[in-house]
C-alpha cells in the first residue's frame, strides 16, 4: 500500500529557521491547543480516576445523554442517546470510516478539496479509490463544514444538495464538523439539521471533536453519530477491534459537553486572536479567502505556497503551506489561531519585516 509522505516533516528545516529569529518562534502551522483545558473538564477526568474494569465501546450513558443534549441545545440536532458512539479522537475515526464501514477495494470515496489530508488516507488504508467530486462508483461523501484548510462553509443549500444526490443512489455521506462551533462570519450548519436532512438521518453520519472547542485534544475524544443502523454497524466492528472509550475519558467528555461558559471563553481568545492575525497580514499584502469560520486563516500574496512559509519563517512564523491539503492550495498558507496571546501580540511587528513576495516562483519549489 502507497500512502502519501507525512506533510509535516517537510516543515522541520523552515520551523528551525522560524526559531533563529531574535523575537523567538511563532508557531502557527499546526492546529494544536494552547489554551489550559477547563476546570470542569479536569476535575471531572479525576473523579473518574479510579477505573479498574474494562470500559465499554459505547462509552457511558452520562456521555452518551451529554451529546445528546449538547447537539439538540447547540444546534438543533435530535438524535437518541443510544446513536452516539465514542470515538478515541476524530482522527481514527476519519482514517479507518471506509474500513469500518464495510467498504470495498475499489470502491470510490469523494474527498473535499482543498482538505485535511485523512480523508484520503482513509480511503487508501480501505483500497479504495479517492475522487474530488461526484462520480459512479461512490460509496461514501465526505463533507467538511467549516472546513480545515479553508474555513469555508457549506451553505444549507449546498449540504441538502449532496445529501439528495447521495440518497439518489444509496451513497453515505459522512460530515466532519469539528469546527463547528467556531463561526465568525457565518453559522454552520450540521448536516443532521432538519433544514438539511429533512429531518431523517437515513445514510448520514456527522462526526464531533472536543479537541478544538474544549482543548482536548490530548484526551482524544469525539463522537459520531446519526444513522442509527450505520452508528449500530460501526458498534459491532469496533467491539471486536477493542475500541472501548477509558471511563475517565468518558467523564470528561460529559463534563464537556454540558457546560458552555469554557466553550464561549475559547470563542472569545480565538476571536481576539483573529483579529490581531488577519489585520497583520492584510497590512502585508496578503488576501484572506474564505475563513469565516473555523481555527485558521487561509492567505495568500498570490506567490507559491513554499515561498510565502519560507518568508514568513525569516521573521520567526511557523504556516503550513497550502500543498499540504491539495494543489488548490498551492498559492496559500495555513494561518493557525493557536498560539499564546503574548506570541500573537507579536506578529504584526513581524509582518513590517517580511521580505517580498516572489511572484512567478515555480509551484510546489522548496526555497529553504
Amino acid at each position: 500500500m502507497r500512502l502519501p509522505d507525512f506533510p509535516w516533516d517537510q516543515l522541520v528545516s523552515y520551523k528551525e529557521k522560524a526559531r533563529t529569529h531574535p523575537y523567538g518562534l511563532v508557531d502557527l502551522s499546526v492546529g494544536t491547543p494552547v489554551d489550559s483545558t477547563p476546570a470542569v473538564v479536569q476535575q471531572a477526568l479525576a473523579g473518574a480516576a479510579d477505573a479498574p474494569g474494562y470500559p465499554l465501546t459505547v462509552g457511558t450513558p452520562d456521555l452518551r445523554e451529554s451529546a445528546a443534549g449538547w447537539l439538540a441545545r447547540r444546534l438543533g440536532v435530535l438524535v437518541d442517546p443510544g446513536a452516539v458512539l465514542p470515538v478515541l479522537g476524530t482522527k481514527e475515526l476519519v482514517a479507518q470510516l471506509p474500513g469500518q464501514l464495510g467498504l470495498e477495494p475499489g470502491d470510490r470515496v469523494w474527498v473535499p478539496t482543498p482538505a485535511y489530508p485523512t480523508y484520503e488516507v482513509g480511503a487508501l488504508l480501505a483500497r479504495c479509490e479517492p475522487v474530488v467530486g461526484p462520480a459512479d462508483g461512490v460509496t461514501l461523501v465526505w463533507l467538511n463544514s467549516p472546513a480545515n484548510p479553508t474555513g469555508r462553509v457549506l451553505t444549507v443549500d449546498e449540504m441538502r444538495a449532496v445529501v439528495t444526490w447521495a440518497r439518489e443512489r444509496g451513497v453515505i455521506v459522512a460530515s466532519d464538523e469539528c469546527y463547528i462551533e467556531l463561526g465568525w462570519e457565518s453559522r454552520p450548519v450540521s448536516v443532521l439539521h432538519p433544514d438539511v436532512c429533512g429531518g431523517s438521518h437515513e445514510g448520514l453520519l456527522a462526526v464531533h471533536s472536543l479537541s478544538k472547542r474544549s482543548n482536548l485534544a490530548g484526551y482524544r475524544a469525539g463522537f459520531v453519530t446519526g444513522d442509527p443502523q450505520l452508528v449500530e454497524g460501526l458498534t459491532g466492528v469496533r467491539k471486536h477491534a477493542g475500541f472501548m472509550m477509558p471511563t475517565p475519558v468518558a467523564a470528561a467528555m460529559t463534563a464537556a459537553y454540558a457546560d458552555d461558559i469554557h466553550v464561549a471563553d475559547q470563542r472569545a481568545r480565538y476571536a481576539n486572536r483573529r483579529a490581531v492575525l488577519a489585520a497583520a497580514l492584510a497590512v502585508a499584502g496578503f488576501t484572506i479567502d474564505h475563513s469565516e469560520a473555523g481555527l485558521y486563516l487561509w492567505a495568500t500574496r498570490g506567490e507559491d505556497a513554499w515561498a510565502t512559509v519560507d518568508a514568513l519563517a525569516g521573521v520567526g512564523v511557523l504556516v503550513a503551506p497550502g500543498t499540504f491539503y491539495g494543489e488548490g492550495g498551492r498559492h496559500h498558507v495555513r494561518v493557525a489561531l493557536t498560539a499564546p496571546d503574548s506570541q500573537v501580540a507579536t506578529v504584526p511587528e513581524r509582518m513590517t519585516m517580511l521580505a517580498p513576495a516572489v511572484l512567478g516562483a515555480g509551484a510546489g519549489s522548496h526555497p529553504a
